[in-house]
């Protein structure tokens, strides 16, 4: 998920009024070593910023002016050329021949908000090159499974497809690419995920993760992989390749989805995606943002984050994917309204049932000996699997603690976890593969499926593993603080300089600064379930704030003593007024 703010407990998040015994601790501020002074003064008198702006800049790698200037002001010339990617050139040559020979195309993606964009720009782009018979296709997550499977195999044949094109998956789909292949159909894999030990035999493979890639930039959501080919088939094709450039809406929103890091090639793209998106001409796409109330509101990764992507991943998540598929892919307003619509009622529902699931795990955690895990395995039947991963994420953030929750069904466990930035949750699970059917994913995110009896063995080992590889520190949320900052330069031009970092997220963090010895200018004030309206003195009157998760905080906050504050600069803009505003991280008392 990007980050643009505190997150709120999770508790509180999920509306849970129930008592727990677990407590969040209070981070561990982790304050970034200051850059050389004669990089900083060098950056000043060449690009005449001020001195916190250059600081920023210079702690986050861009101490030569040319790279500040190129990450302050990214273009898309910058990227890459297509055919950097393993087996580009292949693929290209064998989608431009099917074009060209109105071939049946089978567009095969995933059930996520990524793989649905990608299959989205990927169909798009070859009925705009003129294919006219292009069959796009999601799996069901609760019916079909993940990845390229029996269902998409069964769905190519039956459409008389042969070319087969994957959108975010294929990477581990030995055995369909091999059934695909042995039947005629080619199979371009077009995917970001990270090898197994063996690679399907497939006609092309283009992921940037493969062994074999020389692409610099290893970090594409598969979207941007769809865009990079959509670019080398318009150059194929004879095609403007403004086709391809017309997608950086979609590019933008699944690669803020899928939490890619967004920096280098990713920055670049979801910077022009974001603001082709704010003024998107798309039916679905606009229909999403008027039914989510993001309609005439500056678009920032944040508000595609967890605004946008939950809807569409509703879909795939306690639905069918192919609504959200049929909404990227929607031409007519009233087609695209009424799918937006319904999408909407899906997302309530998942967040109720969000709210049940993460119920009983607070209950579980409250268990005899729960406290003393460093790693988390809950499980219980009947738990939707299709919101598993999302309650992983705000146990995650209520213990400081990797997580892992499973469905149970049948005897069999689906599971999905999520992990803190000490522990590699792919090398954790790899330890534990003996209890698995199939597992898969990242370090910080990964999927699993296995035998439900196995569950407590499971539970064991990967708090072992947690053990081994975790110190006790570890466990406690760090903050880190980028610049210390006093209160009385915050103002809006400074505002205005910092929002050219965006977009912000994951391997680019929305700057945090610590002002020493704040002091209030009123008392504070407890808004929402756990939030905190806060406001400072300053030299041009008062500067307000605003801390969610920290209203326990308030018993310890007085009037008439220094507070070290750690804070975002943001705009709050709240019926049609925009004003400067602190996104409170913590807050601490001086020490008399």
């Amino acid at each position: 998920m990007t980050v643009s703010s505190t997150p709120r407990g999770a508790r509180a998040q999920a509306g849970d009024n129930r008592t727990s015994t677990w407590t969040r601790p209070d981070p561990r501020w982790a304050v970034a070593a200051a850059p050389a002074s004669d990089t900083v003064g060098t950056l000043v008198r060449e690009l005449l910023l001020p001195e916190a702006v250059c600081h920023l800049l210079a702690a986050r790698g861009f101490g030569e002016p040319d790279a500040a200037k190129r990450f302050l002001r990214p273009r898309l010339e910058m990227l890459e050329a297509p055919n950097a990617m393993h087996d580009a050139s292949r693929a290209v040559a064998r989608i431009a021949d099917a074009v060209r020979k109105q071939e049946v195309i089978f567009v095969h993606g995933d059930y996520d908000v990524d793989g649905m964009a990608s299959t989205a720009l990927m169909t798009r782009v070859l009925r705009g090159l003129g294919a006219e018979h292009v069959v796009p296709f999601v799996p069901n997550r609760l019916t079909d499974g993940y990845d390229l499977g029996s269902a998409g195999v069964e769905a190519a044949q039956r459409a008389g497809a042969t070319l087969v094109i994957t959108c975010d998956c294929g990477t581990s789909a030995l055995s369909p690419v091999a059934a695909l292949m042995a039947a005629g159909i080619d199979v371009i894999v077009t995917d970001h995920h990270l090898p197994g030990d063996a690679l399907p035999a497939a006609y092309a493979i283009c992921n940037p993760r493969h062994p074999n890639c020389a692409h610099g930039d290893k970090d594409l959501a598969a979207v941007g992989v769809a865009y990079k080919l959509a670019l080398a088939l318009c150059e194929a094709l004879g095609a403007s390749p403004a086709l391809a450039h017309r997608q950086l809406d979609l590019v933008a929103l699944a690669t803020i989805a899928d939490v890619a890091p967004l920096r280098g090639e990713n920055r670049v793209m979801v910077r022009y995606g974001l603001k082709l998106l704010a003024e998107t001409t798309h039916p679905g796409l606009r229909a999403l943002m008027r039914s989510s109330g993001l309609d005439g509101k500056t678009l920032t990764a944040g508000r595609v984050g967890f605004v946008l992507a939950p809807r569409l991943n509703a879909a795939g998540r306690i639905a069918d994917a192919k609504l959200g598929l049929q909404l990227l892919l929607a031409e007519r307003e009233d087609e695209a309204n009424t799918i937006a619509r319904e999408l909407e009622e899906l997302n309530q529902s998942r967040q109720v049932l969000d709210r049940a699931v993460l119920d009983s795990a607070l209950r579980q955690l409250d268990a005899p000996g729960q406290h003393e895990r460093y790693a988390h395995v809950l499980w219980q039947e009947g738990w939707h699997a299709g919101v598993i991963g999302i309650v992983a994420s705000r146990v995650v953030e209520l213990t400081a603690r990797p997580a892992v929750l499973v469905a149970v069904d049948d005897g069999i466990g689906k599971g999905s976890g999520r992990s803190i930035g000490a522990f590699d949750l792919h090398a954790g699970l790899s330890a534990c593969r003996e209890h698995f059917q199939r597992f898969g994913g990242h370090r910080a995110a990964a999927g699993l499926t296995m035998d439900a009896a196995r569950l407590p063995a499971f539970a064991e080992q990967l708090d072992v593993v947690a053990r081994a590889a975790l110190k006790a520190e570890d466990l406690v949320p760090e903050l880190r603080v980028d610049l210390d900052l006093p209160l009385d330069v915050v103002d809006d031009d400074l505002e205005k300089i910092v929002r050219h970092f965006e977009p912000f997220g994951i391997g680019n963090p929305s700057p945090v600064f610590r002002a020493r010895g704040a002091r209030l200018a009123a008392p504070p004030k407890r808004v929402g379930a756990d939030g905190l309206k806060l406001a400072f003195d300053v030299p041009s009157g008062t500067l307000d704030g605003i801390g969610w998760g920290l209203a326990g905080k308030a018993p310890r906050l007085e009037m008439d003593r220094a507070h070290d504050v750690a804070f975002k600069i943001e705009r709050d803009e709240f019926r049609g007024v925009s004003r400067l505003q602190l996104r409170v991280a913590d807050i601490q008392p001086m020490e008399r």
